[in-house]
């Protein structure tokens, strides 16, 4: 698996510079015929693990992006705690996906585009550990158009 550190691109914002690595992995599911969402887990600046939906693949209802995430990164770091880490995923996590980031102890997520229908805040932002930083929106219009544009080409293909 190739990593990335942001330390290298010393003049872009990280938020957007992760993102647009998430990015790549939703690009990747697209490609899979999954619905496009990636996540990337970042450590002092370099991605410690990534993922992108995979529920058609493994025929598993549980793999999301952040779950491929997460054990990605637990096994880079050899601990199944994310501590000091932060989960860039394109999309607003579902409940399960926060539930899981709550046992993990990430510090923080950083989303691409809301999730109304299916996002956890649907339910409670108290599905985080009590210490993990949300932040929101960060290259919304990109992270939600790929998702739309998956769904319309489904409906058109119909």
């Amino acid at each position: 698996m190739k990593y990335y550190s942001f330390t290298d691109q010393p003049f872009i914002n990280p938020d957007e510079f992760f993102m647009n690595e998430a990015l790549k992995e939703a690009q990747l599911a697209l490609e899979a015929d999954e619905i496009p969402v990636g996540a990337v887990i970042v450590s002092k600046g370099k991605i410690i693990g990534k993922g992108h939906n995979l529920t058609q693949r493994l025929n598993d209802v549980t793999a999301h992006a952040e779950m491929q995430a997460f054990t990605a990164a637990a096994n880079y770091i050899g601990a199944k705690y994310l501590t000091d880490c932060t989960l860039y995923v394109t999309l607003e996590p579902c409940v399960m996906c926060a539930g899981a980031a709550f046992w993990t102890q990430i510090s923080r997520i950083v989303f691409g585009a809301s999730d109304p229908q299916r996002g956890f805040q649907k339910h409670s932002k108290n599905i985080l550990h009590p210490k993990t930083e949300l932040i929101g929106n960060i290259l919304e219009v990109e992270c939600s158009s790929i998702v739309k544009q998956f769904f319309l080409d489904k409906r058109n293909k119909s």
